[in-house]
């Protein structure tokens, strides 16, 4: 057999490297896809949203459920229980959530200035635990810096993340994530803005681009968050890898999407998504539909007229 020198075999790879560039991209470029290619674009593009979405709707009922002086508090990690319940309730109403907070987590407070505000909330989940609350794995750090309650118009919660991991998923230490009060005094609304890259060891990532209004539609006159439902309403774009297969696509809210806190998951609504440079009229748009208000973990993608199921995390 005949061994190819170094210079030769760097000369060759040289030579291919572009052949191997329009390969790779081949899918995401070209117009004309397979039927199979655009079955696959497509419930690779929901699948990356679902769970992008998923990931952040997490992040934002951690970030909200820290405590009442910086959000409502009992919410995300510090409430429920690994079937989705909430906690049990001391005489006043508060929940008791003692057993259920991860074992790992570590919070510190820290005030930037004399005053209350800003605050900046740590979670730090140090090498990594299984949370009571939903079941998953988390390791690395939440870092949130609050300029105000944010029950209050106009406060903001400016959340980042440090090797964070929930299960196999890496959070990108320059993801962003931002909410917003934009609601009033009677009408509790977040407008919520993410900017992410959510990776797996396997090489396989998807990058999601979000801005969404989040609506509390009841619960408005209670101070406990077991009765509140939202409705989450918007857009993200985003591009996923998986394996060879590379899409670039958007997706919007065509039906308001419906979240409680008794809830793990999205209730209801429908998603829109197709891959970028399709038609509008096109066979290919998916719907993602999250059913009409059941608690599970599934929901279905209709695409060219075949359903899908997609499990959510």
């Amino acid at each position: 057999m005949k061994i190819l020198s170094s210079p030769t075999r760097l000369l060759i790879f040289i030579l291919l490297f572009p052949v191997l560039i329009i390969f790779s991209c081949k899918k995401e470029t070209s117009q004309t896809l397979t039927s199979q290619d655009e079955e696959q674009a497509n419930v690779a593009a929901t699948e990356s949203d679902a769970e992008a979405e998923d990931v952040f709707d997490g992040v934002f009922n951690d970030v909200l459920g820290v405590n009442a002086d910086v959000g409502l508090g009992g919410t995300g990690i510090f409430s429920r229980n690994s079937s989705g319940n909430y906690g049990p309730t001391d005489l006043n109403g508060r929940i008791d959530n003692t057993n259920l907070l991860p074992p790992c987590l570590n919070v510190t407070i820290v005030h930037t200035t004399s005053s209350i505000f800003p605050i900046t909330i740590t979670l730090d989940f140090g090498v990594g635990c299984s949370c009571p609350s939903d079941g998953h794995f988390r390791k690395g750090k939440i870092i949130t810096t609050y300029t105000n309650r944010l029950l209050y118009p106009g406060a903001m919660a400016t959340t980042s993340f440090e090797d964070f991991y929930i299960d196999s998923i890496h959070i990108d230490n320059a993801t962003t994530f931002t909410i917003t009060n934009t609601g009033t005094q009677d009408k509790l609304q977040f407008t919520v803005d993410v900017s992410a890259k959510l990776s797996k060891q396997n090489g396989n990532y998807s990058e999601w681009h979000s801005h969404k209004i989040i609506t509390r539609t009841t619960g408005n006159t209670t101070s406990t968050p077991l009765d509140d439902s939202f409705t989450v309403e918007g857009k993200a774009s985003g591009k996923v890898k998986r394996n060879d297969l590379l899409v670039a696509w958007n997706a919007e809210i065509t039906r308001p999407l419906v979240k409680r806190f008794i809830c793990r998951w999205i209730s209801e609504g429908t998603v829109r998504i197709a891959r970028e440079n399709l038609s509008a009229n096109s066979q290919w748009v998916g719907i993602l539909d999250y059913g009409i208000g059941n608690c599970d973990n599934r929901a279905t993608l209709t695409v060219n007229g075949i359903p899908h199921e997609i499990t959510l995390r």
